[in-house]
């Protein structure tokens, strides 16, 4: 299903047919403030092993995050956050940032990995943001197969490339080429494991 949301102003309709489909075990490719995601309801055990079959990848391999709709949801799936990191947490979302932190039980057996982390996103997307809060938890979101940057910006082609694979391409407009800013905040000094669309800054 092809389906376009207006990205200021998104219809309810399509919302809820969309927050459906993922509570229904479904894959949904999607806007986010950085490019389109591949993703699924985090508690879909089964949507999230059709994700590693559409990537080709081994479930532990793929680089997957929690889309989160704020900092408070973001904090159910992680380990207390100390005031210094809550504050630089805040300063930079919701923004174009991956934030690796260490995963609370609260993640999904499936999505816990041996170095127990999870990588947490709030997007400055109102596509996600609304779905967020009509499906009430996160979305999982990683990256769409292979290397053709240029053809992940364009809902139409995507469509093309994935109608098979994927349950609902949604058209939120031409997304952008450059990915999230991952930083990991597991250890001491934070480390910058990708630059992306947004500059970390050190409170």
């Amino acid at each position: 299903m092809f389906l376009e949301v207006h990205p200021d102003n998104p219809n309810p309709r399509n919302i809820k047919t969309i927050v459906e489909c993922l509570l229904d075990g479904g894959i949904i490719i999607y806007p986010t403030d950085t490019i389109y995601g591949l993703g699924c309801d985090i508690f879909q055990h089964k949507a999230v092993e059709r994700i590693a079959r559409i990537k080709q990848i081994q479930l532990q391999k793929i680089q997957m995050s929690f889309i989160c709709k704020d900092l408070s949801a973001l904090s159910q799936y992680t380990k207390a956050i100390s005031t210094p990191l809550y504050r630089i947490l805040k300063h930079h979302l919701p923004g174009q940032f991956t934030f690796i932190l260490p995963a609370s039980k609260e993640v999904p057996k499936i999505l816990q990995t041996k170095k127990n982390t999870i990588g947490l996103r709030v997007p400055d997307n109102k596509i996600c943001q609304t779905l967020l809060s009509e499906l009430s938890h996160p979305i999982l979101s990683t990256s769409l197969p292979g290397e053709m940057v240029e053809e992940y910006t364009d809902p139409e082609i995507m469509y093309e490339n994935f109608k098979n694979a994927v349950d609902i391409v949604i058209d939120g407009g031409i997304g952008n080429m450059t990915p999230s800013t991952i930083v990991d905040c597991t250890k001491e000094p934070y480390e910058i494991i990708r630059q992306g669309a947004a500059v970390f800054e050190e409170l």
